[in-house]
């Protein structure tokens, strides 16, 4: 009987194991599959990393890579993404350099509108108002670029929560309105 105990654990060893590979797989395959459909291939992008400086990407870049844990700058589509090291509202180098139409939109009569988003990490209380702090600090650039508060408005979105990986979900949106 000590044998067929032993076959019959394994056989539930071996299913629960399997069970556990499956839902990695399909995991992986998922976050695959999304990421590939991110970034369209005509979009064109400022990204900037600590220490990296300010490099520019287009239709030949494909997709924008976010760092994980860094301060960077994505513009997609005439929207600047402001991208935040985690619990940290310190801009990415080439932020003034980012807001260069932002700041002849508003030059021609348009509003700037800021929106801070968070992450799910953390203090639902505490993200809230960092993303805040993050839109705050956003906005006091474009003040130093010349822009009168009257043509901004920083508006908290109906869904703070952003989708997409923590690293994603971090981020001040600036677009003209």
């Amino acid at each position: 009987m000590n044998s067929q105990d032993d076959d019959n654990q394994g056989l539930a060893l071996g299913v629960v194991f399997s069970m556990v590979l499956l839902a990695v797989g399909l995991t992986l395959g998922v976050g695959i599959y999304k990421s590939s459909k991110k970034s369209p291939a005509t979009s064109a992008a400022i990204v900037a990393t600590p220490g990296a400086g300010v490099a520019l990407g287009g239709a030949a870049a494909g997709a924008t890579v976010i760092a994980v844990d860094a301060a960077s700058i994505v513009v997609e589509t005439g929207v600047v993404k402001f991208y935040f090291a985690s619990g940290k509202a310190e801009l990415a180098p080439g932020a003034k350099d980012a807001l260069g139409d932002i700041v002849k939109g508003v030059a021609a009569g348009q509003i700037a509108l800021i929106s801070g988003f968070h992450d799910t990490s953390g203090d639902p209380a505490l993200n809230e108002e960092l993303a805040k702090q993050r839109a705050i600090g956003v906005r006091d650039t474009l003040i130093s670029l010349g822009i009168g508060e009257d043509k901004l408005d920083l508006r908290k979105p109906e869904v703070t929560l952003a989708g997409g990986t923590n690293a994603e979900a971090r981020r001040v949106e600036v677009r003209l309105q």
